[in-house]
């Protein structure tokens, strides 16, 4: 955390970097409680656990989730945003994009929670993105969704379009199966009055209360870490822009990378290739220039820590169009060894600090502590017309546990809201209880709306706050 005070930063410059830190964190906050009431609800509904305890509980798995759920979902994030504007030299551009992300989507977050409606902070914050990017796109010399990496958003838009059709279907089949083969037929009822569940039943419901919240950190609190990364090497690139931790085997990592991808380059481009093929070896080439006399990465000059960040950005974007183009004829091994040299490239700048995963960690885990309570309700009582059944609690959570976890070790962004939420619905419907129209067409509407309106409001804070930054 050194770097934040080591860089003689203006008075001005460190007021916006505290601003944009705390409004970063203000996002987790406000994700915490809009999208973690969802772990609860069932163990709180169930009767497994009082609110109190149930959202501490939450919290506390929140918090560790951050920490070993590692950072591949916030590159992820990252790797949707206008390589031009994670390039840009001037930082105004950069920290407009990040404000206009953040105020978007704590915005909608804010109102789908008072209006009780269990939205997805994922599809807040990826249509926020979009929106930057296509506000970037309309700017003189541009070309109308130039810059937005499409490919990355379908992949992302199908995993968010996908995973509640999973969490639906796969929540009801678990049902099905718990009803016909479970000998405790007191677990297909509704808790009576405010009587526990037996003590093997309470265990599971707080286990499976505990894996949701733990995979929500993991994939969530990701999100948080990607854009306070782009706070800090947009407002202090010599301390953040490269991992100053690194050190002597590191750098020679990705020495050795660049040499590999050189070669590749010069064995495999075609003749259609070789424009893109030149940019790549550009910036490989810069990459060396600058890191070739450096035993660690603090021996890098801090006016150029930047400029290395940009050409291994720079290199790896041209590596993609070109494997993506299919300009190298690659065999499935030789694309392999190409993703290993490129993410052994990326070594020095795909990193968060630990202090950054703290933060993050504590922003979301309090965050789940208040507020939730609109959100629980919604999901406990508004979405079927039936008490939730301990099977139904343990089902839906157990779907949802497992979906979000696999998504964050694939490093895609799902939402823990939509998830669990089509989950329940799904058990309602396989018990034969039936589910509230107006509710599910609430969220379905809000689902609907969440990416046209904050790709609008985010694409509109873009360009108000380039105009008042300069």
């Amino acid at each position: 955390m050194e770097a934040l005070f080591d860089h003689g930063l203006s008075a001005g410059a460190a007021v916006t970097l505290f601003a944009c830190l705390a409004v970063a964190l203000a996002f987790e906050f406000v994700n915490g409680f809009h999208d973690t009431a969802n772990a609860v609800a069932t163990v709180i509904y169930t009767n497994a656990l009082p609110p109190r305890v149930a959202v501490t509980l939450s919290g506390a798995f929140n918090f560790a989730g951050v920490f070993v759920g590692g950072i591949a979902v916030a590159l992820g994030i990252m790797k949707l945003l206008p390589v031009e504007l994670l390039v840009s030299s001037g930082a105004h551009a950069g920290l407009a994009m990040v404000l206009a992300l953040l105020v978007a989507a704590i915005g909608w977050n804010l109102a789908t929670w008072y209006k009780g409606l269990p939205a997805s902070s994922s599809h807040t914050l990826i249509g926020s993105i979009l929106g930057v990017g296509i506000a970037n796109s309309l700017r003189p010399g541009h070309s109308f969704g130039d810059g937005v990496n499409w490919s990355k958003a379908g992949e992302i838009a199908l995993s968010l379009v996908v995973s509640p059709l999973f969490g639906f279907f796969a929540a009801a089949a678990l049902l099905l199966l718990a009803r016909r083969y479970t000998p405790n037929k007191a677990l297909l009822i509704a808790p009576p009055g405010d009587t526990p569940p037996p003590p093997g039943v309470r265990a599971l419901l707080v286990a499976t209360c505990s894996g949701v919240s733990f995979a929500h950190g993991s994939n969530d609190g990701q999100k948080g870490v990607g854009l306070v990364m782009l706070i800090l090497i947009g407002i202090v690139p010599g301390g953040f822009a490269l991992d100053l931790t690194a050190g002597h085997d590191r750098v020679d990592r990705t020495l050795r990378a660049t040499a590999a991808i050189e070669r590749t380059l010069t064995l495999h481009a075609d003749a259609a290739a070789q424009p893109e093929a030149a940019r790549a070896r550009a910036q490989l080439a810069a990459v060396r220039l600058h890191l070739g006399a450096c035993d660690a990465v603090r021996d890098v000059p801090r006016a150029e820590r930047f400029a290395v960040r940009q050409s291994v950005l720079l290199a790896d974007t041209a590596l993609d169009k070109l494997v993506k183009g299919g300009g190298l004829g690659l065999t499935a091994t030789e694309l392999r060894d190409l993703e290993g040299q490129r993410k052994a490239l990326r070594n020095l700048t795909d990193y968060a600090p630990t202090w950054v995963l703290f933060a993050i960690a504590l922003a979301l885990g309090v965050g789940t502590m208040f507020g939730w309570k609109r959100i629980v309700v919604t999901v406990g009582e508004k979405i079927g017309k039936a008490h939730l059944t301990y099977a139904q609690g343990a089902s839906a959570e157990i779907v949802a546990a497992g979906a979000i976890g696999f998504a964050s070790l694939a490093g895609l962004p799902v939402s823990t809201t939509h998830v669990l939420s089509s989950g329940v619905a799904g058990t309602m419907v396989a018990n034969g209880s039936g589910v509230r129209s107006d509710t599910v067409r609430n969220i379905a509407l809000a689902w609907v709306l969440t990416l046209p309106a904050t790709a609008t409001l985010a694409a509109v804070l873009f360009t108000a706050f380039r105009l008042m930054l300069g």
